[in-house]
C-alpha cells in the first residue's frame, strides 16, 4: 500500500501538484504527503511513515448518483443546524459535496441556498504560506450570510479553521461543518459544531 501512494505521489509531484494538493489527492496530511514525497527522492534515508489512514474514496468520486445520496445525507445533516444561505465547498473535492447540497437543499427542503467555494492556503505553492485562503470572487458572497462548510475529509482541522476564520472576517456566520470523513473525531472547530458520516478513531 505504501508504495502504491508513494508512487502516485510521485506522479502527482511531477505534474506540479503542491503538497498540499496532493495531500487532498491523496486524502492524507500534509506530513504524510511530504514523506511519500521524501521516500521516491531519497531510498537511502529511511524514516517512519507519519501515524495516518489513507483515504480511498474513488468508489464515490466516480459516480454522480453515489455522490447525490452521499449529499442527501450530508444535507440531512446539516439542517440540525439550521438552514443556511450559503454552502461553501472547499476546493477540490467539497466541491462536488457542496454543488449537489445546495441543489438537494432547494429541491427536497424548499431551502434556496447559493454556493461558494473557498481556496485553501495548502494549495499554494511552498514559497507563499505567508498568505492565507481566500473565498473565490466568482461564487456566492458570504458577507452577512449563514453558511455551512463543507469538505471531503478533515485530517487535521487546520483547513476548516482557515475557512472558518476566513469566513468570520468577511463578516458570516458559519453554523456548521460538514464531512464525509473526519478522521481526528472532533466535534467542532473555533466553536462551530463538526458533523460527519464517517469518524475515524485510532485505537491503542
Amino acid at each position: 500500500m505504501n508504495q502504491d501512494l508513494i508512487k502516485k505521489a510521485y506522479e502527482l509531484r511531477t505534474r506540479g501538484f503542491t503538497v498540499g494538493e496532493i495531500a487532498d489527492e491523496l486524502n492524507v496530511s500534509m506530513d504524510t504527503a511530504r514523506w511519500l514525497n521524501m521516500q521516491k527522492q531519497d531510498k537511502k534515508k529511511k524514516t517512519d511513515a507519519p501515524v495516518d489512514f489513507a483515504i480511498n474514496w474513488n468508489s464515490l468520486g466516480g459516480s454522480s448518483s453515489r455522490l447525490r445520496y452521499v449529499s442527501a445525507a450530508l444535507s440531512d445533516m446539516s439542517l440540525a443546524h439550521g438552514e443556511a444561505d450559503v454552502i461553501v465547498g472547499i476546493a477540490v473535492s467539497g466541491i462536488p459535496f457542496a454543488t449537489m447540497m445546495a441543489d438537494f437543499l432547494a429541491i427536497e427542503e424548499g431551502i434556496e441556498t447559493s454556493l461558494a467555494v473557498f481556496h485553501p492556503v495548502k494549495h499554494r505553492k511552498e514559497n507563499d504560506k505567508d498568505h492565507e485562503g481566500a473565498i473565490s470572487q466568482n461564487f456566492a458572497q458570504v458577507n452577512d450570510k449563514k453558511v455551512i462548510i463543507v469538505d471531503d475529509v478533515i485530517t487535521s482541522g487546520n483547513t476548516i479553521k482557515n475557512v472558518v476564520n476566513a469566513l468570520k472576517n468577511q463578516g458570516a456566520e458559519p453554523i456548521a461543518v460538514v464531512v464525509l470523513i473526519d478522521k481526528v473525531g472532533i466535534s467542532e472547530i473555533e466553536e462551530v459544531p463538526v458533523e460527519s458520516l464517517i469518524k475515524v478513531n485510532r485505537l491503542g
